[in-house]
């Protein structure tokens, strides 16, 4: 069955959509089958993998009101790699409907329950805030994927996520662990960038990535061709860092799986 992995930060702006199709074309690459979730209003998942985000037919949105099923939604994208279950501004109409449903937050849970096992890693894009959404997200996921800037409020912001992930966990998901807290747009220049790296590595030890993803301008007009990097310019610093950033998570993974038989 699919690992389902957030990607979130209640801070916008930190890569977190950038990460999101990166790292399932990276995956994909690697031969490992991918699904992609766009939960994010603004639909810039979507449009990063070069699907209009105005012509949808059904859309995440359907799936988490209850009106299609996942495979209902999910659009293969063969030249990319790995499917898409893409989102739209229909979405912040999902936030209001909800509230009048039954087990609002479970909805993306139970959505994917019928199609996780169909692929080896299920990608969650999330809106930049704490709302229904994002708690459909982290209800749903089995791990969160912290993209983060290394610059003077970030680890301000930090302590308020891992309070948030705390809460979830205590009340309505207690299997939902940290996969890793990942350094994007990092500039190995900038003093500020290497002191607040330094500071999290000592906080979060072994929880911090080592792969960084640089500041680098084809990760910036990749989305603009509705590409991912990968498929943009597959030597550019930005496709490397990403590909070895999946390199690492499936060795985490197995490193894991490992470790739970021994334990079984």
């Amino acid at each position: 069955m699919g690992k389902i992995i957030a990607v979130a930060n209640q801070k916008g702006g930190v890569g977190k959509t950038t990460t999101s199709i990166n790292l399932a074309a990276s995956l994909a690459a690697i031969k490992h089958s991918v699904l992609l979730v766009d939960l994010d209003p603004q639909g810039n998942t979507t449009m990063g993998c070069g699907i209009d985000k105005q012509d949808l037919d059904v859309s995440s949105y359907d799936v988490l009101i209850r009106q299609a099923t996942a495979r209902d939604a999910i659009k293969s994208l063969t030249d990319i790699g790995f499917d898409l279950l893409p989102g739209n501004a229909d979405l912040t109409a999902a936030q209001v409907e909800l509230m009048q449903q039954p087990d609002k937050e479970r909805a993306l849970a139970e959505a994917l329950d019928h199609c996780r096992g169909d692929y080896q890693f299920v990608i969650i894009d999330c809106p930049p805030s704490l709302n229904v959404l994002t708690l459909n997200a982290l209800i749903a996921a089995d791990s969160v994927l912290i993209p983060m800037q290394c610059e003077y409020y970030a680890l301000e912001g930090l302590s308020d996520l891992m309070d948030t992930l705390g809460d979830i966990r205590d009340s309505v998901n207690p299997e939902l662990r940290i996969e890793g807290l990942l350094r994007t747009m990092y500039d190995p220049r900038s003093r500020l960038a290497n002191d607040v790296s330094a500071q999290l590595i000592a906080h979060f030890s072994d929880k911090v990535f080592r792969t960084v993803i640089p500041r680098n301008i084809r990760l910036a007009e990749a989305p603009s061709h509705g590409l991912p990097v990968l498929k943009y310019d597959k030597s550019s610093r930005g496709a490397v860092a990403y590909l070895a950033l999946a390199g690492e998570i499936v060795r985490r993974n197995q490193k894991s799986r490992k470790i739970a038989s021994i334990l079984q």
